[in-house]
């Protein structure tokens, strides 16, 4: 157990640091902003597109461990959703607005690192298989459902072009879409611009996770406990014990894709849970909490998967 929580514990101390310097006013709120302009924006599309640019798609797209993960991860943003609304009583916008928080995992900031920690960067390979399609499938699962829900069952055209403005205004769904062409087209890049990219990439994750630290400063946690609950639960032990389900009883995979799919799943809810509930101004301090909370309880469970895991 020494060895795992030597896995996990670096990689949530670097978050400490960040929370840490901001809390304490060493570094100020704009320049939490500028870094994670940088890394969102910036950093973390090149490290996904020069993932997916070199990825062997033929050896990684395996089905059985895309739906042991998006199985999972649709089921939670639906009893998500459902419980928000049935169990807890709120709002039907409200409810989507939880349901995405359940549904959005920190597979990037908090899935990468302690992926490559655990297994080493070879593990990393089914992993982006995994991200290629993460923010697609969630926003457009969680937009086409707000969408629809504000509209009460009308206006398909402006739901489509809603769904359609967010993929291709976000700079995650553009690094990836360009490391799928060049993959597909087999197009040869400069060596220079490789070596560019390369730089971009070695500070994206530890200026992201740092980065984390300082947003969750701003997230207090208050109110709304059950729901934050809620949302904790599916994501830290719902979705991943689907995954496992699914990975071991179903798909027999091996064992490569089996640590990716349950390990990725077991992250906690990622900041994107708040962006997508301020856009729309519905469940925002439920999702705010539930990724401050959540990263904390993460710590623990994360752990206790990789003890899991063979």
């Amino acid at each position: 157990m020494q060895a795992l929580i030597e896995v996990t514990l670096p990689v949530f101390l670097v978050i400490g640091f960040g929370y840490l310097a901001v809390w304490r006013g060493y570094f100020t709120d704009a320049g939490v902003d500028g870094l994670m302009k940088f890394t969102q924006g910036f950093a973390i599309p090149c490290l996904l597109f020069r993932a997916i640019s070199t990825l062997d798609l033929s050896a990684s797209l395996d089905i059985g461990l895309l739906t042991s993960f998006y199985a999972g991860s649709a089921s939670c943003f639906v009893l998500g959703l459902t419980g928000a609304r049935f169990i807890f009583g709120r709002a039907p916008e409200d409810a989507v607005a939880i349901g995405f928080a359940a549904l959005f995992a920190n597979t990037v900031l908090l899935g990468l690192p302690i992926m490559e920690r655990a297994y080493g960067i070879a593990a990393l390979e089914p992993a982006f298989a995994i991200i290629a399609f993460h923010a697609a499938f969630c926003y457009g699962l969680g937009i086409t459902t707000m969408e629809i829900t504000r509209s009460r069952g009308g206006g398909w055209s402006s739901t489509a072009r809603a769904v359609g403005r967010a993929m291709f205004r976000n700079a995650l769904m553009i690094g990836i879409g360009l490391g799928f062409v060049v993959n597909l087209s087999g197009i040869g890049l400069p060596g220079a611009l490789v070596e560019a990219i390369d730089l971009m990439i070695r500070a994206a994750l530890p200026a992201a996770l740092f980065g984390l630290g300082g947003v969750l400063v701003r997230y207090r946690p208050e109110g709304d406990l059950r729901e934050i609950s809620w949302v904790i639960f599916l994501s830290l032990l719902v979705h991943p014990g689907v995954a496992w389900l699914l990975a071991t009883q179903v798909f027999a995979l091996p064992l490569e894709q089996l640590r990716a799919a349950v390990v990725i799943a077991a992250m906690a809810p990622g900041v994107n849970t708040y962006v997508f509930a301020s856009i729309y101004g519905r469940g925002m301090r439920v999702a705010a909490s539930s990724v401050l909370a959540g990263t904390l309880i993460s710590i623990l469970s994360v752990t206790a998967w990789l003890a899991i895991l063979p």
